[in-house]
């Protein structure tokens, strides 16, 4: 018989593509995850991933479960959130985008918290796709992230910025109004791992013969920007990342910008959780005057 926290399991391997990572995920041990996954496709009796040295590939029969295997995490979630709500009518469960700055989100949740008394707000932070699984799975009732093509219909805009160079403040380029690419060649720079434009902005640099040295890499952002700040390496960050002793410069030919904004699950809200919701959105649009907004109508939210 499947248990739930096998159903955990499996979702958090697929989340990650990894089983160490998953198991980090999940709080447990990776001998115990991996115990788990064998249970699952030995009660399912087929295979489940293929594993190689490196990373976690879903077979044939995977791939059929994961939505299978969301819609049941869905209605349990579902389930858990209509019992906290009872005790919690207040209950605001948001998903932020793991690269949007701690001072942005301070902006945004602070507002709101002060307004709504008795307020309990439940945060996952994550990549994109992290997010919006969870938003699939019935998870997080919102999510703070980037704003793509195939989630217009159901999104809110709130701001646009570009990405730019951040370099040292006592750097020689930092009094430049550009920087051209080729300036950089054999600077040492840190690589955002999480970055939504990694793979872009390396072949940017491979298709100018420009290849900087990499001398540190970190899934954090604000830890990436201190080290810029330090002197340890440029990095390439959206503009709306600052911090003392670091310099923002455009880069010739480095046009790459995000759109962020709210994602609503498309699954039914009731009345109370929209009218939160709204108040929300609202009291967040107002509390940003500085970035533009687009308002698009999301169901009964307006």
């Amino acid at each position: 018989m499947t248990e739930i926290y096998q159903l955990r399991y499996f979702l958090a391997v697929v989340e990650t593509g990894s089983f160490t990572k998953a198991a980090e995920r999940v709080y447990v041990t990776q001998p115990t995850l991996s115990a788990g996954i064998k249970k699952l496709e030995a009660n399912l009796g087929t295979r489940l991933f293929d594993r190689s040295a490196k990373r976690v590939f879903l077979t044939e029969n995977g791939t059929r479960f994961v939505e299978r295997a969301k819609a049941v995490m869905h209605q349990l979630n579902l389930a858990e959130s209509a019992m906290k709500n009872e005790d919690t009518p207040k209950l605001l469960r948001l998903g932020i985008l793991m690269t949007i700055p701690s001072q942005s989100i301070r902006q945004i949740l602070q507002p709101f918290g002060r307004q709504e008394a008795g307020l309990i707000t439940e945060l996952f932070e994550g990549t994109e796709q992290e997010i919006l699984n969870r938003m699939d799975e019935g998870r997080i009732d919102l999510a703070l992230t980037i704003l793509r093509p195939g989630t217009k219909n159901n999104a809110i805009s709130l701001y646009r910025e570009a990405y730019s160079l951040a370099v040292a403040s006592h750097h020689p380029l930092a009094n430049a109004k550009s920087i051209d690419p080729t300036e950089l060649a054999n600077e040492p720079t840190i690589v955002r791992s999480r970055c939504e434009v990694l793979s872009e902005t390396s072949r940017f640099f491979t298709d100018r013969n420009v290849r900087p040295r990499l001398v540190y890499r970190t899934a954090q952002d604000e830890r990436a920007l201190a080290m810029v700040a330090a002197g340890v390496g440029f990095t390439t960050l959206p503009d709306h990342y600052r911090a003392e002793g670091v310099t923002r410069v455009p880069m010739k030919g480095y046009d790459f910008e995000r759109e962020i904004g709210f994602v609503f699950s498309e699954h039914h809200l009731s009345d109370e959780k929209s009218d939160l919701l709204k108040r929300f959105v609202d009291l967040t649009k107002s509390s940003l005057p500085d970035m533009a907004y687009e308002k698009i109508t999301i169901g009964n939210l307006t």
